[in-house]
């Protein structure tokens, strides 16, 4: 859209969008039919006007300080002490914040950063790749009540499994998720791996024995190939 004969805008919105279904612009950056319309109510938030569908939008829309009124310093305070393992309750005591709006603000939190994760991790080449899957520790294996091989196989009917797959070297973590231990968690993980590496990386994959992973790898990496049939009588033999 041409810039008007008024005065130069000092407010870039070359990086912002309108976000109205009806707009022609929509979703379209650096199209120049955004222009800044001072701050409405005194607010911290300065306001955008499109001139094409007439409609206004907040330069926070998108993120997660859109429409909260708090200071955006305690919101990054509070995402911040949750990443470093804080619980829920002890930074809702910490900032005296209430717990449900500390879990809102982290599942509001969640949702931009696996968009961002989405967004930067592709085409990726590394060298190795390792999978693995953690439990929790229970305190009796501590204390000796219960042995690690009857605990492990108390957890492997659990729900509570933490996959992860990062690169080795360079401690970058490529997926992560939550699930039981079967096939089809390994099939996901594998299959969310091969969506972030290039097309022609063939990194070396390092597990931690579980066989699972075996016919993930085949499924996704594997082609399958007809044996020739080397007797003149018989069943022909199974692709392999």
């Amino acid at each position: 859209m041409p810039v008007s004969n008024r005065r130069p805008r000092r407010v870039d919105t070359s990086m912002h969008f309108c976000p109205h279904p009806t707009c022609e612009y929509r979703g379209w950056v650096g199209l120049g039919n955004l222009r800044a319309n001072g701050h409405p109510n005194g607010g911290p938030w300065r306001q955008f006007h499109c001139r094409a569908c007439g409609g206004y939008v907040f330069e926070t829309h998108g993120t997660i300080f859109h429409g909260k009124r708090v200071p955006v310093e305690l919101i990054v305070c509070v995402i911040a002490c949750l990443a470093e393992g804080v619980g829920l309750r002890g930074t809702a005591r910490v900032f005296e914040v209430d717990p449900n709006t500390v879990l809102q603000w982290l599942v509001e939190a969640a949702e931009r950063f696996q968009a961002f994760s989405h967004y930067f991790l592709h085409d990726l080449s590394p060298r190795q790749v390792q999978l693995d899957e953690l439990y929790a520790v229970l305190s009796a294996v501590k204390e000796g009540e219960v042995s690690e091989t009857e605990a492990l196989e108390r957890l492997s009917r659990s729900l509570h499994w933490v996959w992860t797959a990062m690169d080795p070297e360079s401690k970058l973590l490529l997926t992560i998720d939550v699930g039981e231990r079967t096939l089809a968690m390994a099939q996901g993980v594998v299959h969310h791996v091969a969506q972030v590496l290039a097309p022609d990386c063939a990194p070396l994959f390092l597990t931690d024995g579980f066989r699972e992973y075996m016919t993930a790898l085949l499924t996704h990496d594997g082609h399958w190939v007809q044996p020739e049939h080397r007797q003149a009588k018989g069943p022909a033999p199974q692709p392999r």
